[in-house]
């Protein structure tokens, strides 16, 4: 097969964060200080999952976007997919401020129980800076439309830069916050991969990602979000190299994807590949239920209005058979449960 038209490349910074003392993400879980509610979102494929918080339920300075869980991070098996024994949900917002000026990025680390309230801890994503020969951190400001949690690294989508990872044992606890907006902990960034592609071919989108497993390997799906008459609305599959929990690269940092899919759905928020199956959200635009749809590239079965307005990334738990999504609007804010094996193409047609 000849090269395809769209590539990534690694770029390693070349400077630290100074001295910080590392804490891990198991510390910010244990000092969870927001508390959601269990709530039943609407739509058909919608089960009963969680609302945030009022003030992050209904804020219009944050969006949730992203979605993944211990058990992308931890795999498929029956009495796995957790981590150091907890159920946990990673869901990443973009900040955007006046005029629409984005402010940052964080990532939210949810510890999920079906009976009791589920806690959480909001952590900003950040970057390291030299200036004037001081080393800091600054605030990553990229949309964050899709995260993979795979093993101890957080992949999260940059658009058209391309893809950042960070490491979730450098979670940090901050002494002075004034200089985290506020943030107790942040999550400084490991590296990114570049967005490279052929002079001819229109620039890729990396707008949201999931994990898949198969027997084949492991692969990090990614997308791009297009309206109707946009000119592509593309899927593609990288390799990770379960060694390094990176993706795999040749001796020059280059990351070459398995394959390419073009002219698929409009307003595509989200996709997975659960047991073989491609799902897919797709929005309509607000006030307006989202759609979701099951099939495999250039083969789809629409099942509409069955979400939700404002559907974001998803993600697939093999110990649960669901599918994972959360919604963005605010007010309309929810993160739920979805029986994949009903909608794998046995579900209600679309309307």
């Amino acid at each position: 097969m000849p090269p395809l038209p769209h590539r990534l490349r690694a770029v390693v910074p070349t400077s630290g964060p100074g001295r910080i003392r590392r804490v891990g993400l198991r510390a910010a879980l244990a000092d969870a200080n927001r508390e959601a509610r269990h709530e039943q979102a609407p739509g058909e494929a919608a089960l009963p999952g969680m609302t945030w918080q009022e003030d992050d339920r209904t804020s219009v300075r944050w969006y949730p976007q992203g979605i993944t869980t211990s058990a992308d991070a931890y795999g498929p098996e029956p009495s796995g997919g957790q981590y150091e024994g907890r159920d946990v949900v990673l869901v990443s917002w973009y900040g955007r401020g006046a005029v629409g000026r984005w402010v940052g990025s964080r990532i939210t680390a949810v510890d999920w129980h079906d009976d009791v309230p589920p806690r959480y801890r909001h952590l900003l994503l950040v970057d390291r800076s030299r200036r004037w020969g001081w080393r800091g951190l600054r605030a990553v400001r990229v949309h964050a439309g899709g995260i993979v949690w795979y093993g101890d690294h957080l992949f999260v989508a940059g658009s058209r830069a391309g893809i950042r990872v960070f490491r979730l044992d450098d979670v940090v606890r901050v002494k002075n916050r004034f200089r985290s907006k506020g943030y107790r902990y942040v999550l400084p960034q490991l590296l990114r991969y570049e967005a490279e592609n052929d002079a001819e071919a229109p620039r890729m989108t990396y707008s949201f990602m999931s994990l898949e497993r198969s027997a084949e390997g492991h692969r990090l799906v990614v997308g791009e979000y297009g309206r109707k008459d946009a000119p592509t609305h593309r899927l593609l599959r990288f390799p990770i190299d379960p060694r390094t929990g990176l993706l795999r690269a040749d001796a020059d940092g280059r990351v070459e994807p398995l394959d390419l899919h073009d002219r698929q759905l409009p307003r595509m928020q989200g996709a997975v590949v659960a047991d073989g199956t491609w799902f897919v959200t797709a929005s309509s635009g607000e006030d307006v239920p989202g759609d979701l749809w099951a099939g495999r590239p250039g083969d789809w079965t629409r099942h509409r209005g069955v979400l939700p307005t404002g559907p974001e990334d998803i993600t697939f738990l093999p110990q649960r058979r669901q599918l994972w999504t959360l919604t963005e609007w605010p007010g309309r804010r929810w993160v739920f449960p979805i029986d994949a094996d009903r909608w794998r193409g046995g579900g209600p047609p679309a309307a």
